[in-house]
Order: structure tokens, then C-alpha cells, then sequence
């Protein structure tokens, strides 16, 4: 017989979702609206650096950024409201759709806040050409913003949670010491980088990070991080009423604010589970984005050549011909893949005891 908590708990989850996804659709016009009166829009000014990029991406110019305040705004309210309500009136139903806890949502939603406020920034810096060449923050700025975050969040994992090891699926935890710091900053650093890589086409990173979000929140689920698992679906709510707008020809983009806030996310997400290294298979696109603009950058300054047409490697096919629509399908499917694979491996390694070479 099923246990009467676990319908509980996937009811508050199924009713945080569907709220989100009704809360950004309402709030969708408002913030369009005021995007477009204020000509808040994308700037392409890689022309002379990156002319493929350009050519194939100048109709774009003009349409609305930091759509990703939708997200992250939406998550927010509903966080804050349910606390609210939880507090002020903790006999009504509505008390029980609370998410927000010290053990297991309050760094995720601050790193998330953290993130969002600095690519706010990049992106407005975009729109008024501020920066080299007009384009916003450099990569090295925008690499340091990642690493504040990185470093607020080792801090409170080290030093308040007590985390100091990082599992290995089927060899079971293994103690790190305060190398825990520099790999917590790490993963903060590659996963906001790899998102802000891959917010490159029309609903491209917003599927791939509802994969994403959908595998963690089967894995908070199944490690008893109720809220946090709540708060995933609260995200996924939200991006499903962004995508119906972003996906091709897009409405808007997502913007710094939007890759960077779920990209930090992801994670500390990824940390909190105790999973970071699930991270291969779920985000298996991210790597592939953010490894080929590295690739490509170590190639042109030993050979002088490049790997490929244009990075990220979604413009790659672009180049090749691919359609936008196609290059992103099919990105989602492989990132979907992915993620179920990733999920396997977790559940997998969950039911059966950690391989002892000793």
C-alpha cells in the first residue's frame, strides 16, 4: 500500500508546479510588455570576431532579453508567498505547499539570487553597449561573478552543513577534506558558464534545463529532500510558461539573468544531492557546449585553426545548414537521454552497496 506521505508530498510537488506554470503564464505580458516599451533588446556585436554568429543571428536583433526574470521571479513569489502564508496562517491548506528550509532550499534559491542580479547586470550592460566591443561583461568578469557565488556556497556546505566529501556512483562517499571548496566552486563556475554557453537558439537551454531540473527532482524526491525536490518543480513550472513564448521564432530570450540563476542552481543542486558527478550524463549537452568553446579557443592559439565553424557548438550546425528548430530538438532528445541515463545510474547505484577494493 502506498504510503499516505508520498501521495501527500507528490501532490504538494504536482500543485507547486502547476501554480508556477499559471503564475509565470500571468506574468509573462506584464514583463514582455515593459521589455519591449523600453527597447530592451539583444545586440549582436560579434561581427568582426565571429561572422558566422553574426550573419546567421542578425534577424535577431531588437527581440526582448532577460526573459529569464520570469523564472527566477516566478520561483521567488512562490517561495516567499508560501513562507508567508505558512507563518501567518499554518492551519491552511495552502501552509502546506511551503518549500522554503534552512536544510534544503535556502542556498539554492540564494545562489539562484546571486546569479540572477549579476547577469541582470551583464545583460543591461549588453543592451547599452557597455564593455569591450559593446557587448556586456568580459568572460573573465562574468567568470569571477560565478566564483563569488562558488565561494559563498562552499562556505556555508563546508563550514555549516559539514560536507567534505563528494560521492562516486558505486564506490560510495569519498572523503575530499578542504578540496571540497575548490571543487564546490568548480562546479559553480562550469555549470553557470556551460548555461550561459548554451542560451544560444530559441527555447535551447529552457528544454534542457526542464531534463535537467525533471532528473534532480526525481533524485531530491527519492533522498527525502521533499522541499527541495518541491522547489525544482516550482523552476520547471515556471520554464514550461517561458518555453511556450521562447521556443522558435522567439518572443524573447532568457538572458544572462536567466542561464546564470539556473546554471548556478543546477549546481548547488547537484552538491546538495551529493551527486556532482551525475552532472556527466544529465547535462551532457552543457558539456558538449562548454567543451567545444574550449576546445576551439586551445585549438586557435596552438594551431591557428579552428575545430569548429562556430562555438558553441550549436552554431556548428547552424553553419552546417541544420535548422534552428532541428539543431534544438534535437539537443533536447540528447540531453533527455542523458538525464534518464543519469537517473538510472542514481537509482541503480542507490539499491545495491558501494564496491570495496580494500
Amino acid at each position: 500500500m502506498t504510503d499516505i506521505f508520498t501521495v501527500v508530498n507528490v501532490v504538494r510537488i504536482f500543485a507547486v508546479a502547476t501554480t508556477a506554470f499559471f503564475v509565470a503564464l500571468v506574468f509573462t505580458p506584464f514583463w514582455v510588455r515593459f521589455l519591449y516599451r523600453y527597447q530592451l533588446g539583444k545586440q549582436i556585436v560579434r561581427s568582426d570576431t565571429a561572422p558566422i554568429f553574426s550573419e546567421m543571428h542578425k534577424k535577431k536583433v531588437g527581440t526582448p532579453t532577460m526573459g529569464g526574470v520570469i523564472v527566477w521571479f516566478t520561483v521567488l513569489v512562490l517561495a516567499l508567498g508560501f513562507f508567508w502564508v505558512a507563518k501567518t496562517w499554518p492551519d491552511s491548506p495552502l501552509a502546506d505547499l511551503n518549500f522554503l528550509s534552512r536544510g534544503q532550499t535556502w542556498v539554492p534559491l540564494a545562489a539562484m539570487m546571486a546569479a540572477a542580479i549579476f547577469g541582470f547586470i551583464d545583460d543591461l550592460f549588453g543592451i547599452m553597449r557597455i564593455g569591450p566591443g559593446g557587448g556586456g561583461l568580459r568572460m573573465r568578469d562574468r567568470l569571477i561573478m560565478y566564483a563569488l557565488v562558488g565561494v559563498g556556497g562552499a562556505w556555508w556546505f563546508y563550514y555549516k552543513l559539514g560536507f567534505d566529501f563528494i560521492n562516486i556512483p558505486f564506490l560510495g562517499d569519498w572523503v575530499i577534506g578542504w578540496w571540497y571548496i575548490i571543487f564546490f566552486i568548480f562546479m559553480i563556475v562550469a555549470s553557470a558558464f556551460s548555461a550561459n554557453e548554451t542560451d544560444g537558439l530559441d527555447g535551447l537551454v529552457a528544454g534542457i534545463f526542464l531534463t535537467m531540473f525533471g532528473a534532480y527532482a526525481a533524485i531530491a524526491f527519492d533522498q527525502g529532500k521533499i522541499d527541495l525536490a518541491i522547489m525544482l518543480s516550482a523552476t520547471m513550472g515556471a520554464l514550461v510558461a517561458f518555453l511556450w513564448f521562447n521556443i522558435y521564432p522567439a518572443k524573447f530570450f532568457m538572458g544572462d539573468t536567466g542561464s546564470m540563476a539556473l546554471g548556478t542552481m543546477l549546481g548547488v543542486v547537484a552538491m546538495l544531492t551529493n551527486t556532482p558527478l551525475l552532472l556527466i550524463p544529465i547535462a551532457v549537452v552543457f558539456i558538449m557546449e562548454s567543451g567545444s568553446v574550449i576546445l576551439q579557443l586551445i585549438s586557435k592559439k596552438l594551431r591557428g585553426k579552428k575545430i569548429f565553424l562556430s562555438t558553441p557548438i550549436h552554431h556548428h550546425f547552424e553553419a552546417l545548414g541544420w535548422p534552428e528548430m532541428q539543431v534544438t530538438m534535437r539537443f533536447w532528445v540528447i540531453n533527455a537521454v542523458g538525464a534518464i541515463i543519469g537517473l538510472i545510474i542514481f537509482l541503480v547505484d542507490s539499491k545495491i552497496p558501494p564496491i570495496s577494493f580494500f
